[in-house]
């Protein structure tokens, strides 16, 4: 407690570094309270702006990964903010030397849903009708449904997004159930799909909590926010990413859940973890879909073995057919 709450600014304040969207602040807010609760330290939202968030242009031309994150990171280490709150499905795989993933907390629904005209699903939406999505990964897993829709790209704020479907625009849109949740709006959902249907983004649903690798604070942060299960979780779906040599911008999904059972005490642990992946042609044709299991213990170690099967079976030409690069 003395970590967060001694003087870290003129003002005896903790910064906390965020992009500067209805949702992103949404989020670092969650975060924020939740140290004031736990701490009684003074936090500050600080504004970071980002290439993601005034570049129009697709993720993938712009950056991909990381696009999102290393604004805010830098403002962290310059000493501008003391923490740093993202989209844990935003960070990059590899290593930061001088940044500390200090806290993953409680990890929301990490499902995507649909929102859509006249409340329909996907299934019931006509052959041709237009869905919005801004991720190569729902874009070539939607085609791969074989539904016949019309697949657009789109760029924008979650308000943004929606208004396209309100305004007629567009018939349907995918956006992450977490986003939403977070924002109070889950109500406009008219289908969460089942991950057989459409696994996540890897670390999807997900926050993580960023300070600098030497800063003290991090030991605080972390007994304060971060939570076990989702860590795990988040590990392997990472680890699998990382060995696979995607990014964020591929059509790569990942999902990883823990079988619980009961310990001493009744208490419910971990016994199992199960991750299950995808890598699929951005035509949606061919679709590689497969399974690992492992020790909760041992997240990173089931990612890469999952990710040395996919790879086995073919992996890397369908990433590459994704970033128009030569296997």
């Amino acid at each position: 407690m003395s970590a967060v709450a001694r003087p870290r600014t003129e003002h005896d304040t903790l910064r906390i570094g965020t992009r500067a969207s209805v949702l992103a602040r949404t989020q670092s807010r969650l975060v924020a309270d939740r140290l004031v609760a736990e701490t009684g330290a003074a936090v500050e939202l600080v504004d970071v702006s980002t290439r993601g968030d005034v570049d129009p242009a697709p993720l993938a031309t712009i950056g991909g990964t990381g696009v999102f994150v290393s604004a805010v990171r830098a403002a962290l280490l310059s000493g501008e903010v003391d923490l740093a709150v993202h989209s844990l499905k935003d960070l990059p795989t590899a290593p930061a030397d001088e940044v500390r993933l200090a806290a993953v907390p409680v990890r929301e629904d990490p499902r995507d849903v649909v929102v859509a005209r006249d409340g329909l699903t996907l299934g019931e939406l006509p052959a041709g009708a237009t869905v919005g999505t801004g991720s190569p990964r729902r874009a070539a897993q939607l085609r791969a449904l074989g539904l016949g829709l019309d697949v657009v790209d789109i760029r924008g704020n979650v308000d943004t997004r929606l208004r396209r479907v309100r305004d007629g625009d567009l018939d349907a849109v995918l956006l992450a159930r977490a986003g939403l949740a977070r924002l109070g709006r889950l109500d406009e959902v008219t289908e969460v799909l089942d991950p057989l249907q459409m696994l996540p983004a890897p670390g999807q649903g997900a926050l993580a909590v960023e300070c600098r690798a030497d800063d003290p604070v991090a030991d605080v942060v972390r007994d304060v926010l971060d939570d076990g299960p989702s860590r795990a979780t988040v590990t392997a779906e990472r680890a699998f990413l990382a060995a696979v040599g995607a990014g964020c911008s591929a059509p790569v999904g990942a999902l990883a859940e823990l079988a619980w059972t009961a310990g001493e005490s009744d208490e419910w642990v971990p016994e199992e973890l199960w991750l299950r992946g995808v890598v699929v042609d951005p035509t949606g044709a061919p679709l590689l879909r497969l399974s690992a299991t492992g020790l909760p213990t041992e997240p990173q170690a089931v990612g890469q073995r999952l990710a040395a099967e996919m790879l086995d079976r073919g992996a890397a030409e369908l990433i590459c057919a994704a970033r128009g690069e030569p296997a």
